[in-house]
């Protein structure tokens, strides 16, 4: 199992580019996880690549947003018409979602990249440019590198608020544990440094390449930035300290109010 996929008895994922939160973890050695959450119990390395699989998606999570992008460059290639090539593109999506609910995904992970798919057909569609296909995502992609950027400068990384929800820390890291915010700064820098120079390629690329051309590149680079993100990501994290559970600590404060408030009758009915 690599750094970053799910193991194989978990079946759900993300299929977002970047990521979005989802679910909950226990932190190394709780035995309570939330109900619900497809982040499995486990030593501190299988939490850490259980919870980046249901945040970025895994290798699966992937190849499924490169496959459409991929089949709709192909088609173009040979018939170099926008109207084929988008249907194509759109029915590969929708078939990639309908397959992961059926495999037992959730409805997020199965149809945030049909969302994104439809996005980039409706603007080709519109403006008659094969290109303007992958408009959309290279917007996105941008204001994501900002986004990384500018939340790490302000103190409060964004992978922090992807990840904290699901190792059960939510935002203790921000003043409780400095180095797993350390860990989350350096994670964000690495995110929004290697979009920002995706950007830099692929936005004179959209001025002045071949529609063709352009797609292919689109298609090549597609995977390997988000390989090394996740994986620069996971070598920050494994680096640093466990984190908090901040929802036992809540849960043991609630239990303890109960048996003070049961201590509390208790002695008044001996009274």
């Amino acid at each position: 199992m690599t750094s970053f996929e799910k193991p194989a008895d978990d079946p759900a994922g993300g299929t977002g580019t970047t990521g979005g939160p989802s679910g909950t973890a226990p932190v190394p050695g709780d035995d309570a996880g939330r109900p619900g959450s497809d982040v499995p119990q486990g030593d501190s390395h299988a939490v850490t690549q259980a919870a980046m699989a249901e945040a970025f998606g895994g290798i699966r999570g992937m190849v499924e947003t490169t496959v459409p992008g991929l089949v709709f460059v192909l088609v173009y290639t040979i018939g170099s018409d926008i109207k084929p090539s988008a249907i194509a593109a759109l029915g590969v999506s929708l078939l990639l979602g309908l397959t992961r609910l059926v495999t037992g995904g959730t409805y997020k992970h199965a149809f945030s990249g049909v969302f994104g798919v439809a996005i980039g057909v409706a603007f080709a569609s519109m403006t008659g440019n094969a290109k303007d296909f992958y408009l959309p995502g290279l917007l996105y992609g941008l204001g994501l590198a900002l986004a990384y950027i500018l939340t790490t400068l302000a103190g409060v990384p964004l992978i922090g608020l992807i990840l904290g929800p699901l190792f059960r820390e939510n935002l203790s890291w921000r003043t409780r544990n400095p180095g797993r915010k350390k860990a989350y700064s350096k994670a964000s820098w690495a995110w929004g440094l290697i979009f920002l120079a995706k950007s830099a390629i692929l936005f004179p690329l959209y001025f002045w390449a071949d529609p063709k051309e352009f797609g292919w590149v689109i298609v090549a680079l597609k995977i390997p930035p988000l390989l090394l993100a996740v994986t620069l990501t996971y070598i920050f994290l494994k680096q640093a300290p466990p984190p908090i559970d901040v929802i036992a600590e809540m849960e043991a404060e609630e239990k303890a109010e109960e048996e003070r408030e049961k201590a509390r009758k208790a002695t008044a009915e001996r009274d």
